[in-house]
């Protein structure tokens, strides 16, 4: 059986966030992520014409690649990724409407929160994951294992502040993935031709996670 876009995304467990100035750009920075190895991109609606790009990424690389909207805060704009090739939906802040949209096409839904009551909030309206921004400004990793102790169900993914020199802290922590911005989605090595080091980023970050997951199985 094929894998479910829940099992990609746990399985990668990281999601760049794709905040491009231009379509030339996104596709760069997507390019050369996948030479590193990382096949999950989240492509914000700050991109400018960002369901065109969405489109455009999903003609271009099919199954290659995961994609997902980001910042998505309407029903519309929830309609209109997905209908361009979403096949789960961020939010940096909690819209039920959003929720509703995106559970109605079967896609995830990943709101976003911060608070417990927020978070838990989201979780009861119907998410399949809650992104916990920005987690870096409530303590990092320490806040995500605060938030799981009375809730160990939930399925919490951190973004903001996150590199890969501290990422392990944030999967020893519990989280399900990592959302990861500019540490490797790096614009201005795209703008400088050095799409090298956003390839080289997405090998550092997967190594990362292989190391925490080897550990974690020889511990058990």
């Amino acid at each position: 059986m094929p894998e479910t876009t829940a099992e990609i995304l746990e399985r990668v467990a990281l999601i760049p966030v794709l905040r491009a100035r231009n379509a030339k750009q996104a596709h760069a920075v997507v390019q050369a992520m996948l030479a590193g190895g990382v096949a999950v991109v989240e492509v914000t609606m700050t991109v400018p014409g960002a369901v065109d790009l969405l489109r455009e990424l999903k003609n271009e690389y099919g199954t290659k690649c995961l994609l997902g909207s980001g910042t998505v805060t309407t029903a519309d704009q929830a309609e209109a990724t997905i209908e361009a090739g979403a096949e789960f939906v961020v939010s940096p802040s909690f819209h039920p409407a959003v929720i509703a949209v995106t559970k109605a096409h079967k896609k995830l839904s990943i709101p976003g929160a911060l608070t417990p009551t927020e978070i838990i909030t989201a979780w009861n309206e119907g998410a399949d994951y809650v992104k916990v921004f920005p987690c870096s400004a409530m303590g990092g990793a320490s806040y995500l294992s605060s938030l799981l102790a009375p809730f160990p169900h939930l399925k919490l993914i951190p973004t903001g502040g996150i590199t890969h020199h501290n990422a392990t802290s944030f999967l020893e922590a519990g989280a399900k993935a990592i959302g990861v911005g500019g540490d490797l989605v790096n614009l201005a090595a795209i703008d400088q031709g050095k799409p090298e080091v956003i390839t080289d980023a997405a090998r550092a970050y997967l190594k990362v996670i292989a190391a925490f997951r080897e550990r974690a199985h020889s511990s058990r």
